[in-house]
């Protein structure tokens, strides 16, 4: 029971978490009163220190959904933009190279335990002028097929729990070196199929929000006797309303603080090099210490989310260490040559007290003509961890390049 115990509060953190006044549903029980075995092959040691990671409803919304910043570590604020730069920087597709492209990725998810788990995401972009353009994306997670009980193993029905996001995003550069972006998000949550728990009804939940983004990039700057690329972006996601999946209480969306730094260095005229740097910090309220229903330390987290954006930046209970904690970092590095084929590579930290990621990845980009294909793997630092091994595919369409393909065959 104590590894089962140990599987909840991992996946508590990493796939859904429901709270509510008098008692707690949580896709994890769910699993578990299945019955399902063989996840308890997660190494205790992974999880210790969990408990007082951050609270939050749809994490899905921050699994990194395309291979190329998969394979450089989960970093994006900063690197030059592509076709799934929505998750990352919005502001980033008004540099964009193409006219209009569209991109469409598949991650098998948390194969270590469960068979079924996927995340899809398919993103496009267009360019409106030398100035501005608009990307839309949809993020669609998908948790399999789960025989719903009760506490007392009784049957009720089969679901499939999914959630997804539809994004719309508009970027505009200020100069030839700066622009903003803002996205709206419209989010639906439906994880319990509508199921009883406890006498009382769950739901849905739905939410919107919007994400807020700037990007600088500058192509200019000399080293030796080559140009190399400098660039800087900041991401603010997921601001907006709470969800609710009961009438009695409502959980904060994962907003995040991302930011970046990213630099290139042309080596010759065929081979190119990029290191990027990201800093990532939940805007929500870290839960306070309550011992006999009294706060002894930090804030309470049931307030609003705009004071709770603010107070996600001093309310630790382990005042400024476990704030640095609260602090994931991430580094990758991508190479090309001849802007044909790309080799990545990076490292993801968060603290063990804050969710315990730590990994590697690794990916390999390929472009043909009009399509490139992109591919990532991730490798845990730790053995039997659940996001080992996990791969994520991207296949990309750049119609820029189908137009002149075509006009070259027409002439």
């Amino acid at each position: 029971m104590n590894n089962q115990r140990e599987i909840i509060l991992y996946l508590q953190s990493y796939i859904m978490e429901i709270r509510m006044n008098t008692f707690k549903l949580t896709l994890t029980s769910i699993l578990l009163f299945c019955g399902i075995t063989g996840i308890a092959q997660v190494d205790p040691n992974d999880l210790a220190g969990t408990e007082n990671a951050i609270e939050y409803a749809v994490p899905f919304l921050i699994i990194a959904p395309d291979s190329r910043a998969g394979g450089m570590g989960d970093v994006g604020a900063a690197t030059s933009p592509d076709y799934s730069s929505m998750h990352w920087n919005p502001a980033k597709y008004a540099f964009i190279k193409s006219d209009m492209g569209v991109a469409i990725s598949y991650t098998p998810w948390l194969r270590n335990l469960i068979g079924d788990i996927d995340l899809y995401h398919v993103s496009g972009f267009g360019r409106i002028d030398e100035r501005q353009a608009v990307a839309v994306s949809l993020l669609y997670f998908s948790l399999g097929d789960i025989q719903f009980t009760n506490e007392n193993n009784e049957e009720l029905g089969v679901h499939n729990p999914n959630e997804f996001a539809i994004d719309i995003a508009y970027a505009r550069s200020f100069s030839n070196n700066i622009s903003g972006g803002i996205a709206f998000r419209y989010i639906r949550s439906d994880i319990t199929g509508g199921a009883f728990v406890e006498s009382t009804e769950t739901k849905a939940g739905n939410a919107v929000a919007a994400d807020i983004s700037m990007y600088y990039v500058n192509e200019k700057i000399k080293l030796g006797e080559r140009y190399s690329t400098l660039s800087f972006g900041l991401n603010i996601s997921n601001i907006g309303s709470k969800v609710s999946y009961t009438e009695i209480e409502k959980d904060f969306l994962p907003t995040n603080l991302k930011l970046g730094l990213a630099y290139l260095y042309n080596l010759d005229d065929f081979n190119s090099l990029t290191l990027a740097f990201d800093l990532n910090k939940f805007l929500v309220p870290t839960p306070p210490d309550v011992q006999d229903g009294e706060i002894v330390s930090g804030y309470d987290s049931d307030v609003s989310v705009p004071q709770g954006m603010i107070q996600s930046f001093y309310d630790a209970p382990g005042g400024l260490t476990e704030e640095l904690h609260e602090i994931k970092y991430s580094i990758g590095a991508e190479y090309w040559y001849a802007k044909q084929f790309a080799v990545r590579g990076g490292y993801f930290n968060e603290h063990q007290e804050k969710g315990n990621r730590k990994y590697f990845t690794a990916g390999v980009g390929i472009k043909f003509n009009v399509f490139t294909f992109d591919f990532s793997y991730l490798i845990s630092t730790s053995q039997n961890h659940p996001l080992d091994k996990t791969m994520r595919f991207t296949l990309g369409l750049d119609f820029e390049e189908l137009r002149l393909q075509q006009r070259k065959k027409d002439i």
